[in-house]
């Protein structure tokens, strides 16, 4: 039999209401989710007597709901949606009446090493520095590794072995070096997972206001500051219950380490925005959250919630590819058309790739939503009539967010170029288009100039984009236009010096 996956179990008590026919039918429904029934009686009966009052047509089944998602104060609720979810499609007449987390968590055991004793001179105990060191260091070490409290550890090391050797009492046990601290008892697990990511989560979380405050002026600062004064604050509280009993001074010294190395990291790391910073946590999120949403295809639903952006993204990154748009949106910046730029291919195909980092970034969406199905938030329980259209509202929102950061991509660049132009100062590239600056000399005389958008001088340096076809393309600063010449009637020298006059 194929072992379905799932992440929790939480043992729930449901009610089938209507005849034998529906109590067959639930359980042959609870069957296929494999979701197996522990126990079932009679409304009134078993040990529902004296708790509720007896009804012939009333059912209860002890069923253990699998699924996926994080443990947490939603966990017993999402069982229940699924439990009402599964009536809806059923038709059946369901309800569920109490819900109980089965927790599989895992006790983390101490570690010990066996070793010999032969050595001592009293077997029962080590006497002399030198042999507690030796003993200490692995020198009389066994290779044996036994878990437990340490008389448990110590009578399992003494144990006999199945085809090995006899019991041993020249045996004694040490501490594993990886668990030295007796008095500090830690949590399962799982549980300490969670606890270790909530005290990463927070830190970070600090580590990025510092990176805001950095560039937040006025009352941003303060505003700022108590963010990261508070994830600090709380960062701490964590680490001070990071331990199950003892240990609060020391989660206390380790929770401060890791703010201190997250707070030098966010402060001095060199060239990190907010930009950037929102930039790389979407870049982080994106596959965690399509994973955890990926994972969790159980339904066709489902499968659309996650393949339908995907394919939407695919698709505009293939007609991105087809034409340089982020080349069309810095042409328009300069009022000039994209043949008129002339980029080579490969650069247009340049171009197109960092537009489709941008649209992976698309993603975004469906990847919150996964991140959400994983904690069970509300709206995101099945049979939720308001899925589709915050699903659809936070899919619009993602690609807005992603169309305005091409836009102000090559807004940033139009700008850079025109300032440059202003400056008299060499021009920053685009994706092919490398601005210079040159010296107009016409060929002709000066009244017969065939030209668009001024007339050109020339003793003035003038930022070039080229040649398109039979017209030089030059930026006018008196117009902030460009200024159109036949490339027939003048000849373009490079200008040495941008900043002086043309010789």
């Amino acid at each position: 039999m194929v072992r379905r996956r799932y992440d929790q179990r939480v043992l729930t008590l449901v009610e089938v209401r209507g005849e034998a026919r529906d109590f067959e039918q639930a359980k042959a429904e609870f069957a296929l989710q494999g979701w197996p029934v522990v126990e079932e009686f009679g409304r009134g009966e078993g040990p529902s007597a004296g708790v509720l009052t007896p009804d012939p047509r009333s059912r209860l089944y002890w069923v253990e709901i699998r699924f996926f998602g994080a443990r947490g104060g939603r966990t017993e609720r999402a069982a229940g949606w699924r439990v009402r979810g599964l009536a809806k499609a059923a038709v059946l007449e369901m309800y569920v009446r109490r819900t109980r987390l089965v927790d599989p968590d895992r006790e983390l055991l101490e570690e010990y090493r066996s070793h010999t004793t032969a050595h001592r001179r009293d077997p029962r105990r080590a006497t002399g520095r030198r042999a507690r060191a030796l003993e200490g260091w692995g020198h009389y070490d066994t290779g044996s590794v036994a878990l437990g409290t340490p008389s448990e550890a110590r009578r399992l090391a003494r144990m006999p072995t199945p085809g090995g050797d006899a019991a041993g009492a020249d045996l004694d046990v040490r501490m594993s070096p990886r668990r030295g601290l007796r008095r500090i008892e830690l949590p399962r697990e799982e549980e300490l997972t969670r606890r270790l990511a909530v005290l990463i989560g927070w830190s970070l979380g600090m580590a990025c206001a510092v990176v805001f405050l950095k560039e937040a002026v006025g009352p941003a600062r303060w505003l700022w500051i108590a963010v990261g004064c508070a994830c600090l604050a709380r960062a701490l509280l964590v680490a001070t219950r990071f331990y199950e009993a003892g240990g609060r001074l020391f989660g206390f010294s380790c929770g401060c380490l890791t703010a201190l190395l997250f707070l030098v990291l966010a402060y001095w790391a060199p060239g990190w925005t907010p930009a950037q910073l929102l930039l790389c946590a979407g870049m982080a999120v994106t596959p965690v959250g399509i994973w955890l949403l990926v994972r969790q295809w159980t339904t066709w639903s489902e499968w659309l919630t996650a393949t339908v952006p995907l394919a939407v993204t695919l698709a505009t990154g293939l007609v991105v590819a087809s034409g340089s748009v982020l080349h069309g949106l810095y042409g328009d910046g300069l009022d000039l058309t994209q043949e008129e730029l002339d980029v080579p291919g490969l650069w247009q195909v340049a171009a197109g790739l960092k537009l489709i980092t941008y649209l992976a970034l698309g993603l975004l969406g469906p990847a919150l939503w996964g991140i959400a199905k994983h904690l069970h938030l509300a709206f995101t329980r099945p049979g939720e009539y308001l899925n589709a259209i915050i699903y659809v509202l936070l899919y619009v929102l993602v690609l807005a967010s992603l169309a305005g950061l091409a836009a102000d991509n090559a807004a940033r660049a139009v700008a850079r170029t025109k300032a440059a132009a202003e400056q008299r100062r060499e021009a920053p590239p685009y994706f092919g288009v490398r601005p210079e600056w040159v010296c107009v000399r016409p060929t002709v005389p000066t009244a017969e100039l065939n030209s668009e958008g001024g007339l050109v001088d020339p003793r003035r340096p003038y930022l070039s984009f080229g040649t398109a076809g039979d017209t030089v393309l030059l930026w006018n600063t008196d117009t902030g236009a460009p200024l159109k010449q036949r490339s027939d009637q003048v000849r373009l020298e490079p200008a040495k010096d941008p900043a002086r006059p043309c010789p």
